[in-house]
């Protein structure tokens, strides 16, 4: 069936639209990691050091997603595709943070030591590892959900919570380093992950599932 001239505008202007929000979402996400890639603190750097620097970068960039997949919002991805993506990406990201992790202990294991046992002198390693452990607590729920047969109210409950906290580390950890990340689009990337996951939040009203179902 062909569509008459309104509703081609109409889709023409939805088609529009997505590109429009694909392009703005690459831009903001895909920024902080060309500008990472020449930054002029990558000089002398050993491999290793520069592949754990871009597995956090690309990590964060990465985490923008979570929030509008699990909400559908993405273009041309509905509610339940994105879902599937959302688990994809979630193992993505566990991928990314063991790559960050290992090429730094690679690199120097006694400050990644220190980092894990929360010895480490610097604040912006305790937020990251705070993130990190959330991310693997929350990896592992996804895993075992079946098998413990959670109720959807209590898991939905705690990954809500434990994606809360690995977004507040990231973010956090992001903002007080130091690194390859250029400052402003550093600080845009962080925005738009605070903004997507308040996003999802409200969308999924997940505080009224605090509330004790009636009997």
């Amino acid at each position: 069936m062909s569509l008459n001239p309104p509703d081609k505008k109409m889709a023409s202007v939805t088609r529009a639209s997505a590109w429009l929000k694909w392009a703005g979402l690459g831009l903001v996400c895909g920024v902080p990691l060309v500008l990472a890639a020449n930054s002029s603190l990558l000089a002398w750097r050993d491999p290793v050091y520069i592949a754990a620097g871009f597995a956090g970068v690309l990590a964060m960039a990465v985490m923008v997603l979570q929030p509008l997949l699990a909400i559908g919002k993405l273009p041309g991805f509905g509610v339940m595709r994105g879902r599937q993506w959302h688990r994809l990406v979630g193992s993505l990201l566990v991928l990314l943070v063991i790559v960050h992790v290992i090429a730094l202990w690679l690199t120097s294991p006694p400050d990644v030591v220190d980092v894990l046992l929360f010895a480490s002198p610097t604040p912006f390693s305790i937020w990251g590892v705070v993130a990190m452990w959330a991310l693997f607590g929350s990896a592992v729920l996804a895993a075992t959900r079946r098998r413990f047969k959670l109720p959807p109210r209590i898991w939905r409950l705690v990954h809500t919570a434990l994606f809360l906290v690995i977004v507040i580390g990231s973010v956090g950890h992001a903002l007080l380093i130091e690194g390859t990340m250029e400052t402003v689009s550093k600080i845009a990337l962080c925005g738009l992950l605070l903004l997507v996951t308040l996003k999802a939040v409200a969308q999924l009203r997940v505080w009224k599932m605090l509330k004790r179902p009636k009997s």
